[in-house]
């Protein structure tokens, strides 16, 4: 029987920089941009202009379009300094897994806060009949169909070449979407 390998998936590289996710103590976000902006560390946080109504008046306010996350394209000797920085919480991670963001990804969230349209983020949510990959524990790498989206998720994993399925229940935690 093969020995299944543990050991947390990591995107970090030592010339390479990536994007990566940061999460932030609440209302911190702008004051940790300068912080990484002043160490040279390449960082991006959507703001979104948003018009607050008051009782006697009406104000412009500049949030973040995600509370409490900034994105941070780093190489592996930068990863401490984030860490460091004062209001870091800790790097975003996927079941234990330190995973970059596309390139893609990030400029969709440019373009999108450049439009100057109001715009609401949202944890995805998995819906039944979505294909998953699970990202943690000894089952990681194991691709399924989404059976129930109800609580703790069931999950059907296909053995095609022995002709059986194998139905569980996971933590949602564990499964993420396959794009």
């Amino acid at each position: 029987m093969a020995k299944i390998d543990n050991t947390p998936e990591n995107h970090l590289d030592a010339e390479i920089p990536k994007w990566f996710a940061v999460y932030t103590k609440y209302k911190r976000e702008k004051v940790i941009k300068k912080e990484l902006d002043r160490q040279d560390i390449k960082v991006y946080l959507p703001i979104q202009k948003i018009t607050r109504v008051y009782a006697s008046k009406r104000k412009i306010v500049e949030l973040p379009l995600i509370s409490c996350y900034i994105f941070v394209k780093i190489t592996k000797s930068e990863y401490l300094r984030v860490l460091q920085a004062e209001g870091v919480v800790n790097f975003v991670r996927i079941a234990k897994n330190l995973i970059s963001i596309p390139e893609r990804e990030i400029e969709i969230m440019r373009q999108i806060v450049g439009e100057g349209i109001p715009v609401t983020a949202e944890p995805s949510r998995l819906q039944k009949g979505d294909a998953v990959v699970i990202v943690g524990g000894n089952l990681t790498g194991l691709e399924g169909i989404l059976v129930d989206n109800h609580g703790d998720k069931e999950v059907i994993i296909n053995l095609e070449s022995m002709g059986y399925s194998l139905r569980m229940t996971l933590d949602s935690k564990y499964l993420q979407k396959v794009a």
